[in-house]
Parts: C-alpha cells; structure tokens; sequence
C-alpha cells in the first residue's frame, strides 16, 4: 500500500512494477484478500441462517454499516490498515449478500445475476475511464476515483459470489474440488502479469476471482465432513478468519511492511513490452476459452447442483408421492424409534417456545432440529426415500417459519404442528 500527500489513501499496490520492485507487499495484498472474501462467505451465511435475522434484513444491517465505514475511510488522508481492511471485509459480506437475494429471495437464475454484474461492472469501468483516463488503483488520489474504486470492488464481490455459484451449479464439484478453478485460474492471470500483461487488466481480473476462490474456501472449511468438507461450520470459520485478518491488520500496522514510501516510480498502466502484452492477453483468451469448455463438460456430466445439496434437496424418489395418513405410517414403520423420539422432542421445544412468545429462543432450538436432521439423512434417507423426502418437505417450511425476520406465530405453530403430525 502506498500513502499520498494528494487528496485520499491509495490501496494496495499489486502491479507488475511492483511485484518486481517490493514483491512482498503484493503477497501481503492477495493473503488479507482472500482472507475477506471467505470471511464474506462464512460471516454472512451464519448471520443470516444460525442467527435467523434473515437475508434482507441482513442486507440492510450490512448496506448501512458499510456506508458508514466507507464514510470514515474516504475521509482519511493517510492509509489506516485497520479501516481499509475493515471496509474490504463490510464490502465483501455486503456484495455476498445482494447476490444471495436475488436468487435465494427473487428466484434470479445465476446466470442473469452473472450477467447484470458483470455488465454494471464494465459500465463501471467505462465511465470512471471516461471521467478519470485511468483505471489504476495507483492513480486514486481524489474523491472521485476512490468512489469508482470502493463500487466496482462492491460489484467485483457480488459478481464474484454469482460467477462462483454458477460454477457450483453447473458442475456439481465438491468443495475441494471447486477452490482448484479459481486458484488455477489467478495462478495463469499472476503468469501473463509477470510475463507482461497488462497490469491494470491483470489486477482486476485477479481481484474478482479471488471471490469465487474465498467462497470456495469457506465453504470447503464449513461443510459437514459428510458432504466432503472439514466441517468448522460457519461460525467457526469465521472466527478464525476474522482472527487471522486482525493478526494480519496489526502486524501491517506496526511493521508498516505493506507500505511503500518512495512515491518517485511511476506507476506503468500498460506493459514495457507490447508484443509481450499482446501475447500475454492471447494467453488469458485462452483461458478464458478453455475455463469455457471445461465448464461446459463438466455440466454435461450427470452431477447434483451442489448448490442443491448444501441447501438438501430432496433425492428423487420412485412411486407416487404420499398422503399426510400414507407418510405418517410409513415413518413409523420405517424410522428407528430413537431417531424419531429426538426430532420429535425438539420440535415439541421448538412449538412451545413459540407458544410462550420466545422468538429467539424458537429461532435457537429449531437450529437443532435443522442439524439433527441433516445428521440422520444418511441413516434415514435409504430407509425410506418416499417417508424421508415427505418429512424433509415439511421440515424447511418449520424452519423457514421459525426463522422470519418478520415471524408470524400462527404459520410457525401451523407448520410445526403439520411436522409433529408427521413424526407422530
């Protein structure tokens, strides 16, 4: 990072320039980076599911603290890591969230989100180099330039969040398997930089996909071991990256080693060598082709979204679906009593706690219906699919009730109630 005597603190430098000349403020850029983005991921799913707040509640939350920590950072003249980054991780939970609206709310397919994102984004470009005739974070020393800085991150994080699980949605990958395309792909873009990309082009294009590859992470990290992750959960992950960035952000702040005083080198916005910078944009066309294909490929092969599986779809079943009397016999018959005793004295909780008019307690308990359950899927599930798809279907409404930002008793005590029916 670099300060300015000019109007605003300039971000981060990662150009090609700069990796040759201070390479070590570039990793230290790229590692917090990432760090935010998975902490974008993580934070905002365990904010919106654990706690119940729901999406757009949590979206209003964010968008009003990120405006106010983006006030107080245009405000500084001097770069402050703790703010900057402090903003970085508000605007990486904030993008994460808009995404997460328009198609868990909205019903937007990702690939018109990816588009619409990626569309305002290149408005975004064009306009801020209309007005300013650069794009380099190195120029953005007014107001201005850091405005059009602080929104395309904002779009580059939602756009990021949409591309990434388009991704998931098109190939069904596992959560290890899915940080491998991204990660692969920063290492071609940190390859064509070094051999002479363009370094304003080669900066953005890294910077959007370290979203998808944070998400990726923690997913990767909070996923149940069941569905091949490590499972820390979502709150756990987010503890320790927000750990680890304000390890980080101190050690910024005391070594200062993120920081690079001498301002005299000029700051090149296209390569030293245009043969090498033609060569180099051939080369990301190319895998831009091929990243193309490959996902192409891989959606052709018969997979299960793993988008489906995270928010657990039910498996199709054979045989016509059941009546409320068929399901009720059925899971009696089918079910181990035990399995069925737990479910059923946690939805008991659950009804009288909203009964009693304790919403957070509710939102609490009905959490351990929702883990309970999804633990005895791969017990359960083969037993009886029919049996287990019926109770699964009534399961999410009692969930989703309990969990309103706007809860409404009587659709929480219906649905428990249909649930209890059914568990007998």
């Amino acid at each position: 990072m670099t300060t300015t005597s000019q109007r605003g603190p300039v971000p981060p430098r990662s150009t090609r320039q700069l990796l040759n000349k201070v390479p070590e403020v570039t990793v230290w850029f790229w590692v917090i980076k990432i760090l935010c983005t998975t902490v974008g991921e993580s934070f905002a799913d365990w904010i919106n599911m654990q706690l119940g707040v729901g999406l757009s509640t949590t979206a209003v939350i964010f968008t009003v603290v990120f405006a106010v920590v983006l006030a107080v950072q245009m405000r500084l003249r001097a770069y402050l890591p703790f703010v900057y980054w402090l903003t970085v991780v508000v605007v990486s939970v904030t993008g994460t969230l808009y995404t997460d609206i328009l198609t868990d709310q909205l019903g937007v397919p990702l690939w018109v989100s990816t588009s619409v994102f990626s569309t305002l984004l290149a408005a975004t470009f064009g306009v801020w180099y209309l007005r300013e005739r650069t794009l380099s974070i190195h120029s953005i020393v007014t107001t201005p330039r850091e405005g059009f800085y602080w929104f395309a991150v904002l779009v580059t994080f939602a756009l990021g969040t949409a591309t990434g699980d388009w991704t998931l949605e098109l190939t069904g990958w596992a959560p290890g398997v899915s940080v491998l395309l991204p990660l692969s792909l920063i290492a071609i873009v940190t390859g064509t930089w070094r051999y002479g990309a363009n370094p304003v082009l080669a900066f953005w294009a890294a910077y959007i996909l370290t979203r998808p590859l944070g998400a990726n992470i923690g997913d990767w990290l909070a996923t149940p071991r069941s569905e091949q992750g490590l499972g820390l959960g979502t709150f756990m992950t987010s503890v320790v990256f927000l750990l680890a960035i304000l390890a980080t952000v101190v050690y910024l702040s005391i070594s200062r080693a993120d920081v690079i005083e001498d301002e005299a080198a000029a700051d090149p916005q296209t390569s030293a060598d245009p043969t090498r910078e033609r060569r180099a944009l051939a080369g990301l066309a190319v895998a831009a082709i091929a990243t193309v294909a490959l996902l192409g490929w891989a959606n052709a092969q018969p997979h299960q979204s793993a988008l489906a599986a995270e928010e657990g779809a039910a498996p199709t079943c054979t045989g016509a679906p059941l009546t409320q009397s068929q399901a009720t016999e059925q899971v009696a018959t089918s079910f181990p009593a035990s399995d069925l005793g737990t479910l059923r004295t946690i939805a008991d909780d659950t009804l009288a706690l909203v009964r009693a008019g304790d919403q957070p307690g509710a939102t609490a308990r009905v959490t351990d219906l929702e883990t309970a359950w999804d633990d005895d899927e791969a017990t359960l599930q083969p037993m009886d699919c029919q049996a287990w798809t019926f109770v699964d279907q009534q399961i999410d409404p009692a969930l989703s009730a309990v969990r309103s930002s706007s809860p409404d008793p009587a659709v929480e005590v219906s649905a428990l109630q249909t649930l209890m029916d059914t568990l007998g």
